[in-house]
């Protein structure tokens, strides 16, 4: 399987505009987040991407989109990117995004350990190049692995 057939397969892990739950809307930037087990994810794109298909992993994925003139899709933008996970019962996870990009598509991935039926909340900041207003948001998931 080529690299862009990959390309293909992270987009679909990517929610669509029809998917607000999935997404925050910051007027000139759409940011769109998934998180999943690693599990999930394809051998192929697992190995292509450096991933360990785990269902102990998660992966959290992000993209941040600049708007464009209405009737244009928008533009994939570079963003310094930090995400701090914690537990209900406290714990901190470690998550060191990094930078995935094929061709004018650009995600940040991040992963971390889960255990079932863990509930994780994200708090993810995110500053697209060139701005100097951050970019904030939060969310919660709760994983099932047995």
């Amino acid at each position: 399987m080529s690299i862009k057939k990959y390309c293909l397969l992270l987009l679909f892990l990517v929610p669509t505009h029809s998917m607000a739950n999935n997404a925050y809307d910051f007027g000139e930037y759409v940011v769109y987040y998934n998180s999943f087990t690693a599990d999930t994810l394809p051998p192929q794109m697992a190995s292509a991407y450096g991933i360990l298909r785990s269902k102990y992993k998660g992966v959290l994925n992000l993209s941040i989109q600049k708007k464009q003139n209405p009737g244009t899709l928008p533009q994939a933008v570079n963003a310094v990117v930090k995400v701090k996970a914690s537990n209900l019962a406290g714990q901190l996870k470690s998550l060191n995004s990094r930078r995935v990009s094929e061709g004018e598509a650009i995600y940040y991935i991040s992963e971390f350990r889960v255990s079932n039926r863990e509930r994780v909340t994200f708090n993810v900041s995110l500053k697209p190049e060139g701005e100097t207003k951050l970019l904030e948001f939060k969310f919660t998931q709760q994983f099932y692995i047995d």
